[in-house]
């Protein structure tokens, strides 16, 4: 009898850690998704997106082809009762022949509302519907940004019902305090995720992600993020440089944002579809925040 109640003992108290774990976990992934949201309210950004092929000499990543570079310029705003869902457009500036080619994103917090994303090809004149990672909309399509290597479901945020989370380890990455979180998507996620599972090194003071590692369901690293060029921007944490590494293909991108602006005004009606197949309307909504920057 006394070894049946000590062992309840150890279960019980094992039980309780593991929930406490857990409960840490989410809760300071809260804390990351709200200041993630914070670099999302009212922002317009100019951002260059660099694609090559890669290989890891002496421990470095050197591109082994010339980059493919874009230029894009992005908006952003929070929307909704509470401003946790959002809304942004990114259109490309370069290269020329891609001139107009414009993402449109409309991101929801809710577990049970799907995010919506669409592709406008100036080319073909037709804007189609894709995929956000937690679509089963069997006639959208999921895709990367732009040709890159960043998907539409790298760059979701919210949902945080969607995955269970816990603390592997704490301790110090690149000289600051880190926690390291796994985060697993419950089935319901898991049918339509491309990653089984990922774990993250969040920098426990300033609330962002510094590095992650995506895997399949087969256990195997498939994709890694890193950031970079970490500044405190209207007192908001940020990375200005973030490198995704596709491991299956061994091609990356690197995401530079080269100027950023906050509390710009932006007219809610330019993100819109019509955004993307409208030029001149387009036009003119991007030169008013194009002033408001200078």
């Amino acid at each position: 009898m006394n070894f049946l109640k000590i062992l309840a003992a150890v279960t019980t108290s094992a039980l309780l850690a593991t929930t406490a774990c857990a409960d840490e976990a989410r809760d300071l992934m809260e804390q990351v998704d709200d200041n993630s949201r914070m670099t999302s309210e009212s922002a317009f950004i100019k951002m260059q997106l660099s694609t090559c092929k890669f290989s890891v000499a002496d421990g470095k990543i050197r591109c082994t082809e010339k980059p493919r570079i874009k230029v894009l310029e992005t908006a952003q705003m929070n929307t909704g009762p509470d401003k946790k869902d959002s809304k942004s457009i990114a259109i490309v500036l370069e290269p020329a022949a891609e001139r107009g080619i414009g993402m449109l994103s409309y991101i929801y917090d809710d577990s049970d509302k799907d995010n919506e994303t669409w592709l406008y090809l100036s080319a073909l004149g037709k804007v189609k519907r894709m995929a956000s990672g937690n679509s089963n909309d069997e006639d959208s399509e999921s895709t990367s940004l732009f040709g890159s290597e960043i998907t539409t479901e790298d760059r979701e945020t919210g949902k945080l019902d969607d995955y269970t989370y816990s603390i592997l380890q704490k301790g110090d990455y690149q000289g600051r305090p880190v926690a390291i979180v796994q985060q697993v998507p419950i089935p319901k996620r898991a049918a339509v995720s491309d990653y089984a599972k990922t774990i993250s090194w969040i920098d426990t003071e300033r609330l962002i992600t510094l590095k992650a590692q995506m895997y399949d369901k087969n256990d195997k690293a498939v994709k890694r993020m890193q950031v970079s060029q970490v500044e405190e921007i209207n007192g908001v944490w940020m990375a200005r440089s973030l490198t995704v590494m596709n491991l299956v293909t061994n091609r990356l991108t690197n995401m530079s944002m080269d100027a950023i602006s906050f509390d710009v005004a932006i007219d809610e009606a330019f993100l819109s579809q019509r955004a993307l197949t409208d030029a001149a309307f387009r036009e003119k909504h991007l030169d008013v925040l194009r002033a408001q920057t200078q």
